[in-house]
């Protein structure tokens, strides 16, 4: 059994298929292993799991990170409806800084995406009753929360709706990205 990890355009950042074996009765899949994770790369850690459901179509969460020393590295997959996920990298040092990338999760397609610590996440719902399952590395820390616009012209994110989007207060509110 098989876990398939394709990287992104942005370094560190995997699209991770699980291999399914099917018999009359449904399937089975192993969607996480610590030994095929860490020969990626990928850091294994969970501190906390979330569940997150988005009742109308179109409900944009993010772009939200935690800063060091208690930034997260998340594990990410939707398993009601579908989701258009998106994380751009904010690591300074990094070849693909302010670069961002864009994956279809849903239920079907069983995809996760791994997202590494000094990313920020987000994710635009494609269909009413969407629920997302997080995995993260660090425990939550409110005062190292933080987060940019969705629709920071920094990074030029083309998410599926532009118009109709179902945004909270606060992701609506984050500054300008300084560049």
């Amino acid at each position: 059994m098989a876990i398939t990890f394709t990287e992104t355009k942005l370094g560190g950042a995997f699209v991770i298929e699980p291999e399914i074996f099917a018999d009359e009765r449904g399937f089975f899949a192993r969607s996480f292993s610590k030994q095929e994770f860490e020969e990626h790369g990928i850091n294994t850690r969970t501190a906390e799991c979330h569940i997150s459901f988005n009742k109308k179509r179109y409900t944009l969460r993010g772009l939200h990170f935690q800063a060091d020393p208690f930034a997260q590295a998340k594990l990410v997959r939707c398993t009601r409806g579908a989701i258009f996920d998106v994380i751009v990298d904010l690591r300074r040092d990094s070849p693909t800084f302010k670069q961002w990338f864009g994956q279809e999760l849903t239920a079907e397609n069983r995809l996760m995406l791994y997202v590494p610590a000094g990313f920020a996440h987000g994710y635009q719902t494609l269909e009413d009753n969407s629920e997302m399952y997080y995995q993260v590395s660090e425990f939550y820390e409110p005062a190292s929360c933080g987060g940019v616009r969705w629709n920071d012209p920094a990074f030029g994110i083309r998410w599926p709706a532009m118009d109709g989007v179902i945004l909270n207060e606060r992701d609506q509110s984050y500054p300008d990205f300084e560049r």
